[in-house]
């Protein structure tokens, strides 16, 4: 989600720990107002996750509600080189990797795959593609080499966002290479592209992207793209057609842009202070979070999914922090890490910079993604 600039690009690359009894009172009374909200009211009970076992204690700052969770939060921690699953109650039910296992060089994005038995993890600043096994703990695939970035078979150049497909196939934004790619294990060479270095990092879609950092699903098919070389974000069809683009109001960075409901999309803009907002096809806000007095601003936020219940998950990367927002009163109603105090430890992160929900409440799982890309 974020781009280190590369030849001609020229993309730009605590809470404490105790609360008062004024700080208590706030959180009795939002937990109140909360309880009376038919979008807690009436939800449905969470269905028990695939990782049964907790790891550990929770660890959530105090205040968090984990009712806003409809399950189990996966977390690319990438200053830490790792991934984290971790229950609403913030106790961590799964890790990768195990001691002593293969190593996971700065985890930028991850995704379930919508049976839940795989995650696809983009490694935007090593150029590289994986996919893990749940169960096994395993690397089973990976597409690029290390640290070598390049444009040929079997080279990536600052992937980002890989999306596993329910037909096994990968779609991913391949920043440097101004094109969004195709990939079909165990295949190491490109199924499709669309753009390329050749076309140049310019806005004429679908012809060529303008370092395109996200390629999100819609529903019904299609596929939302984020541009950052000039902050676009446009909509395609589900047969890969150019329907209409804009540019997310206010936002000097946007970053994976993804659908809230048809006609209404959100996007956070990598920079600081951090912002999250929504808006429609033709630009116009719909909302955007204002913190609340005394409330951190974001900073460097790079992805944020809505939930169920019209909350969004976001994570706020240079924060070392995941987080709920409630957008009908501005406050963070759940948190796993510290503001700004990065760690290892448990409850703690270091530049979180990927989210997604265990299925069925993940992101393809709940979208049923049928991307298909232009040409």
């Amino acid at each position: 989600m974020r781009l280190v600039p590369l030849g001609l690009l020229a993309v730009v690359t605590a809470v404490a720990a105790g609360c008062g009894g004024a700080r208590h009172s706030v959180v009795r009374e939002h937990a109140r107002q909360r309880s009376h909200d038919p979008r807690h009211v009436n939800a449905k009970p969470k269905p028990p996750g695939p990782f049964p076992q907790p790891l550990g204690k929770a660890h959530l700052v105090p205040g968090s509600d984990s009712s806003v969770l409809p399950g189990d939060v996966l977390i690319a921690d990438r200053s830490n080189d790792r991934l984290l699953v971790v229950d609403p109650h913030g106790r961590i039910v799964w890790r990768f990797p195990q001691p002593g296992r293969a190593s996971l060089p700065l985890p930028d994005d991850a995704f379930f795959s919508p049976d839940g038995r795989r995650v696809v993890v983009t490694e935007e600043d090593v150029d590289v593609v994986s996919v893990i096994d749940v169960a096994s703990h395993r690397i089973v695939w990976r597409y690029g080499a290390v640290g070598v970035p390049g444009s040929s078979a079997d080279r990536l150049a600052h992937p980002d966002d890989a999306m596993l497909l329910p037909d096994g196939s990968i779609v991913s934004a391949d920043i440097e290479n101004c094109r969004l790619i195709l990939l079909r294990p165990p295949s190491h060479r490109a199924a499709h592209t669309s753009g390329s270095p050749a076309e140049g990092c310019v806005h004429a879609p679908p012809r060529a992207w303008a370092s395109p950092n996200g390629a999100f699903p819609l529903t019904g098919g299609g596929t939302l793209v984020t541009e950052i070389n000039g902050d676009w974000v446009d909509g395609l069809s589900a047969t890969g057609h150019v329907l209409w683009t804009t540019h997310p109001p206010g936002v000097s960075y946007p970053s994976d842009s993804n659908e809230v409901r048809r006609g209404l999309y959100v996007t956070a803009g990598w920079q600081s202070p951090g912002i999250l907002e929504t808006f429609d096809r033709h630009g116009r806000l719909r909302w955007r979070y204002h913190p609340r007095r005394g409330a951190p601003q974001l900073d460097h936020p790079s992805l944020a999914l809505p939930l169920p219940n019209g909350d969004f998950l976001l994570n706020d990367d240079f924060n070392d922090r995941v987080i709920v927002i409630d957008p009908r009163t501005n406050r963070v109603v759940w948190q796993y890490g510290h503001t700004g105090i990065a760690g290892r430890a448990p409850g703690y992160l270091s530049r979180p910079d990927g989210v997604d929900l265990v299925p069925p409440a993940a992101l393809l799982t709940r979208i049923h993604a049928r991307i298909r890309l232009p040409g």
